[in-house]
């Protein structure tokens, strides 16, 4: 392929990719506006009126958000690449470090720095102006600042290594070298399933043990009628930065953790926090998470093998606004393109994640209402897409792209058809 063919290739993507996107944002902006005077009959005994509202206005309002951030992020992209902003990036460290693997790896980290502080006003205002104003934000500026920090901080600790290591292997390790950083990539997953809810997670929120006796003894039951082994319950503090509610459990083996959120504690009876535990066991039981794993160890095999052949071809760099040096190393620059260019391309597959992933919540639901009352879970999901001002009417076109979950009323009825 020529350098223009490619350049031809990715603006064309780039145009209908945007131009999706932007069609689905404002299908999804009517659908919701079209429905918010009423609460759907399903829903109407259980959820008032103004707190439907309350969230048809909230996702209009993200979504609106969205839009700007996606013109935004448009633009940084062309001008990261076609424009020449890589290549200027490029040149004016290479007399600092000279050619070679410092280069590429101070390439990487500043284009990092600089992607973080361009989001930077986009993210404030997602934060303060935004969930301010309808009641979720619990974080000071302070805190803000802190927690960038602190991640900034960790990422560098974490990331630096692994950056180290891949542009060795990709610079040293032959022709396979993507089958050896595949294989760094996947123990790294899989370390961080290990280290992060014991070591990063408590580096940003206080994990304190369950001490509802009466709650923990049904949350033990539950356990035990399952087969699920945990290593401790968690209640962690998510209201000091947020209003939203959740679950999880985090690990891998024997290290796994069932965590809640304080603010869903405070909000669920015992009988419908036991439901949403189960809707998440679950997920383990029938091997969700395995196959998740699975799955993305297998794309990022694919990715990677990719990445592969892109980074021999000189109209892979020049396609996109990079002048190749021909006698040092451009893995960063490799990485960086196609860390850019890959989602151009693969957004129109959205959807094919969507349809297993919510296969899987389906799944999880019927186990859920296989262990514990369905009532229950259909309830606590009310209560939860309510305090979370998640719209009951999403359009459906706009949900398969972006929604890993089914709708509520699609949830919701599947549970009652169960039950009957």
């Amino acid at each position: 392929m020529s350098s223009l063919g490619f350049s031809v290739l990715f603006v064309v993507f780039f145009a209908l990719t945007l131009g999706l996107r932007f069609w689905l944002a404002g299908r999804h902006i009517r659908h919701v506006l079209r429905h918010r005077a009423s609460v759907p009959a399903e829903f109407a005994p259980k959820v008032p009126l103004a707190a439907h509202q309350k969230a048809a206005d909230y996702t209009v309002a993200k979504t609106r958000l969205g839009i700007v951030s996606l013109l935004w992020g448009g633009v940084v992209l062309i001008g990261f690449t076609l424009l020449g902003g890589l290549q200027a990036l490029s040149t004016s460290l290479l007399p600092v470090t000279g050619p070679g693997t410092l280069h590429q790896m101070a390439l990487v980290v500043a284009f990092a720095v600089l992607s973080g502080v361009l989001d930077l006003p986009l993210d404030w205002y997602r934060q303060f102006v935004l969930e301010e104003r309808f009641g979720f934000n619990k974080m000071s500026p302070a805190l803000w600042v802190a927690d960038m920090v602190k991640g900034a901080l960790v990422g560098a600790v974490i990331g630096l290594p692994l950056l180290w290591v891949i542009l060795a292997l990709m610079e040293k390790s032959g022709d396979l070298w993507w089958l050896w950083a595949w294989c760094v990539w996947s123990g790294f997953q899989l370390l961080m399933m290990v280290l992060y809810p014991t070591v990063i997670a408590p580096m940003f929120n206080k994990f304190t043990p369950l001490a509802d006796a009466s709650l923990k003894e049904r949350i033990e039951g539950l356990m035990a009628r399952v087969g699920f082994a945990s290593k401790g319950l968690f209640v962690m503090d998510g209201s000091k930065r947020s209003a939203h509610g959740n679950a999880y459990f985090s690990g891998f083996g024997s290290n796994k953790r069932i965590v809640f959120f304080d603010t869903l504690l405070s909000r669920l009876d015992p009988p419908e926090i036991e439901a949403v535990l189960a809707h998440e066991l679950g997920h383990f039981k029938l091997k969700h998470i395995v196959k998740r794993i699975v799955v993305m160890f297998g794309l990022s095999l694919a990715f990677l093998a990719l990445l592969g052949y892109l980074k021999t071809q000189a109209w892979f760099y020049t396609g996109l606004g990079v002048t190749p040096m021909m006698d040092a190393s451009n893995d960063g620059m490799a990485l960086i393109l196609f860390a850019l260019v890959l989602p151009i391309f693969t957004f129109v597959l959205a959807p094919l994640n969507s349809i297993t992933s919510r296969k899987h919540e389906f799944e999880a639901d019927a186990f859920a209402a296989k262990h514990t009352d369905q009532r229950h879970l259909v309830s606590a999901l009310v209560k939860m897409y309510e305090d979370n001002a998640s719209t009951l009417t999403p359009d459906p076109l706009y949900s398969s792209f972006y929604d890993s979950h089914p709708p509520a009323s699609v949830r919701v009825k599947h549970l009652n058809m169960a039950a009957a």
